[in-house]
């Protein structure tokens, strides 16, 4: 048996981590997590919120070029993507706390990991 509470810290740090950055250094919590915990949950965890961290960067740069060539004329989908980054992660926080036997899947994203 696992600690819940233990479970709950790990899971909210992994998907959490995105919070402190959204640079390269910010994935580096959820793999060392991934690494040194043996919950499977935790782990399961742990990789989804690296998968997220590469969408993030993915679809940021993606957005960033589109604002970029039009002259900034798409500035708004950059505020509604970074809003909908933050609203996923605090959405997989609030579920890891409320549900910590079950990972939480982020909708739409590409899974590498």
């Amino acid at each position: 048996m696992y600690d819940a509470d233990k479970r709950k810290i790990l899971s909210a740090l992994c998907h959490g981590a995105i919070f402190f950055s959204t640079t390269f250094v910010s994935v580096g919590l959820p793999i060392a997590i991934l690494f040194i915990s043996d919950d499977p949950v935790v782990k399961d965890n742990a990789k989804e919120s690296i998968n997220f961290h590469f969408n993030v960067w993915l679809y940021g740069g993606i957005i960033g070029f589109l604002v970029w060539i039009t002259l900034f004329l798409l500035f708004p989908l950059a505020i509604i993507g970074y809003l909908l980054h933050w609203g996923l992660t605090i959405w997989a926080i609030i579920r890891v706390f409320s549900n910590p036997d079950q990972p939480f899947r982020y909708p739409l994203i590409f899974r590498i990991i």
